[in-house]
């Protein structure tokens, strides 16, 4: 493993990469339903194509995980970065909605291999010590990238008098920036050859038993059913809020703004700490505080529709996002670290699983509202959110028994080998 020095600066290149990527990706987001709106697409189409690239992630990412593996981190990670940046510069030639359907697709192919190489490279050099803290840094100058990107959207298109090229050109020289940046300062960048995650059994003169055989992939299926449950809780409202803001609780468009510098300014603040709390303190506790979170916010949006009630509940839920966003970091490294040659390929079926409850989420609340309307809506919300409290208590013993059990087989004393596990685990156990 690389000293605290290599991996420190590794980290630093890593931030800037998803401080930039986020920054244009931003501006897209921000861009590109109003592109389509002038383009003379329904609302309806709207929708589907913001959330195109997210489906074809989904679907793609455990295909395409294990070729990221095969032809390198570093390079594959370069190369989806270049191929989305001349995306976004082709979103301002594009003249019909089918155009803008078919390059938001090929942004999701980039997407698929973009966060397994990236995630990967987290993963090898994040230290095991210090893994979440290692994603929380990462997610923290992703977060604050993403709000700013909206601004400096809104900023151009007001300096351009609305001209969108103009626009996606900024944005597509923005995502380019980490090209330079990841070949320079990563020349020397090698994925070490690690050892399973797995204590390794002392030598015994024992009968040879057959490995059993198991399932391609069938150890990660908690994994993904966890990021898919967390995910569709907090993204519920991603695209919703906006609408409860103005027309739930009644707030002009500038209050409705500040909340979203409230919650930029938690995501930053919070991050960092929930990593420092995973490493140090206790997994189970960041993880069923998150949980906790979720389910306080929707109890508030419920009962407290006023701008003191929402910026309380914005708070609560941002911090959830907060404390999900590095203990989810540690748990896809600490799942892929068990086939290190993998690595890649099984973070792509777990941010996969991830990106399903991304796309999932929304969609359910907007069918909910347009049948229902807002409150049972977010009753809907704290029904999700109590799932995802009680699948996260069967994720923790889940992965107790599993541990217990490698313990078991290996032929040693379950005390013994809880002394060799990371200090992470042994408080899991």
């Amino acid at each position: 493993m690389p000293q605290p020095q290599s991996q420190r600066a590794i980290l630093l290149v890593l931030m800037s990469e998803g401080f930039l990527s986020r920054l244009g990706a931003g501006i897209i987001a921000f861009a590109l339903p109003l592109y389509g709106r002038q383009l003379g697409m329904s609302l309806t189409e709207i929708s589907v194509l913001i959330s195109l690239n997210l489906i074809v992630g989904m679907l793609l990412k455990p295909m395409l995980g294990p070729l990221v593996d095969k032809f390198g981190h570093r390079l594959s990670a370069v190369t989806a970065l270049a191929a989305r940046s001349a995306l976004f510069l082709l979103f301002g030639l594009a003249g019909t909605a089918m155009h803008l359907a078919i390059l938001q697709a090929l942004r999701g192919v980039t997407k698929c291999v973009r966060d397994p190489a990236i995630y990967a490279i987290l993963a090898t050099f994040g230290g095991k010590k210090r893994i979440a803290r290692t994603f929380a840094w990462y997610q923290a100058a992703k977060g604050s990238a993403g709000s700013l990107g909206h601004a400096v959207a809104g900023f151009l298109l007001t300096l351009t008098a609305g001209s969108y090229g103009w626009v996606f050109a900024v944005s597509a020289a923005i995502a380019l920036l980490p090209c330079f940046i990841l070949p320079v300062f990563m020349a020397k960048y090698r994925p070490p050859n690690q050892p399973s995650a797995e204590p390794k059994p002392i030598p015994q003169v024992t009968t040879p038993r057959a490995k059993p055989k198991k399932p391609l992939r069938l150890d990660l299926a908690p994994f993904v059913g966890f990021g898919f449950i967390v995910s569709a809780s907090s993204r519920m409202l991603r695209r919703m809020m906006p609408l409860l803001l103005v027309e739930y609780v009644g707030l002009v468009e500038a209050e409705a703004g500040m909340l979203y510098v409230l919650a930029a300014a938690i995501t930053i603040l919070a991050t960092p700490v929930f990593g420092w709390l995973y490493d140090r303190v206790s997994p189970r506790l960041v993880l069923k505080t998150r949980s906790a979170l979720n389910v306080a916010s929707s109890l508030i949006y419920i009962f407290t529709p006023t701008f003191a009630g929402f910026a309380t509940g914005k708070t609560l839920d941002k911090s959830g996002t907060a404390a999900f966003r590095p203990a989810w970091g540690a748990l896809m490294a600490e799942a892929s670290a068990r086939k290190p040659k993998r690595r890649a390929g099984r973070i792509a079926v777990m941010s996969a699983g991830e990106d399903a409850g991304t796309v999932c989420g929304p969609i359910l609340a907007g069918i909910l509202w347009s049948t229902f309307g807002p409150v049972p809506m977010l009753a809907a919300r704290l029904a999700l959110s109590l799932a995802a409290e009680v699948y996260t208590l069967f994720l923790l013993r889940w992965m107790a028994r599993r541990d217990a059990g490698t313990n078991e087989t290996s032929g040693h004393n379950v005390e013994e080998q809880r002394t060799r596990l990371p200090g992470w685990r042994r408080r899991v156990l």
